[in-house]
């Protein structure tokens, strides 16, 4: 992180010495510095204090969760004897991968079955794969993907420092190859839970507009916006439109 700052610095600077005014350099330089640590201690407070959201946010909700993390273990195991967590790589700031955990929803081979029923898309030949009926899903994936319990492991990731509560949804490898080079916009910054196409109808939303929508976020990030992302995803939670 301090390497990344030390950097960004740098840049500023060299930036400066470029195309800064001769004419009235020992103003602009007193003018530009006094800039620069502004805009350096905003920028990094911001991120502190997201960070520090996420920790404690993330830290209460894996204990106030944890007899619903239990039954949920239960019935799944029950349900086929198969693993109770799907870990699956994803793609998150600035095309780093890592493991995504979720409650297993669907059979064991799931993945494999995917590739045989691509025509099947709701999203037609959009990027994104997305099926209202998918007969993959057990029993007790419907209830959980319905009231989003499938997500709650990636507290853990949010924990962890791969997740932020607030962001782009990442996507999976496969997904991000056929990207283009203004949907790698959604890289700029750490993925989340939730986002503003998650709270505005989920799967219902094509690939282009979570596309804008994640640009629009990025572009107008904030800890207000956060607050209000957060405070939005629990009735869109609640009623289940587009999980599926």
């Amino acid at each position: 992180m301090k390497k990344a700052s030390h950097a960004r610095s740098d840049l500023i600077d060299e930036l400066y010495h470029l195309y800064g005014d001769p004419t009235s350099k020992r103003w602009n330089s007193f003018s530009y510095r006094r800039k620069k640590y502004l805009w350096i201690f905003i920028v990094g407070g911001s991120r502190s204090c997201k960070r520090l959201l996420d920790i404690v946010i993330s830290v209460c909700a894996l204990l106030v969760l944890i007899p619903l993390l239990i039954l949920v273990s239960i019935l799944i195991k029950c349900t086929d004897w198969g693993p109770i967590l799907f870990w699956q790589m994803r793609v998150g700031l600035w095309g780093r991968e890592f493991p995504f955990p979720k409650f297993r929803s669907m059979v064991v081979n799931a993945d494999k079955l995917k590739d045989a029923m691509i025509s099947e898309n709701d999203h037609g030949k959009n990027i994104t794969f997305k099926m209202k009926k998918d007969p993959r899903v057990t029993w007790i994936g419907r209830i959980i993907r319905r009231l989003s319990i499938d997500e709650l492991p990636q507290f853990w990731s949010v924990l962890i420092g791969d997740l932020s509560l607030v962001g782009p949804r990442p996507a999976v490898p496969r997904e991000v190859c056929q990207y283009t080079l203004h949907d790698r916009r959604r890289l700029d910054v750490k993925p989340g839970l939730t986002c503003f196409w998650q709270v505005s109808g989920r799967g219902d939303i094509p690939f282009p507009e979570q596309v804008r929508l994640d640009v629009k976020y990025i572009e107008s990030q904030s800890l207000l916006l956060d607050f209000k992302l957060l405070l939005l995803t629990i009735p869109a939670v609640l009623s289940g439109k587009g999980a599926y």
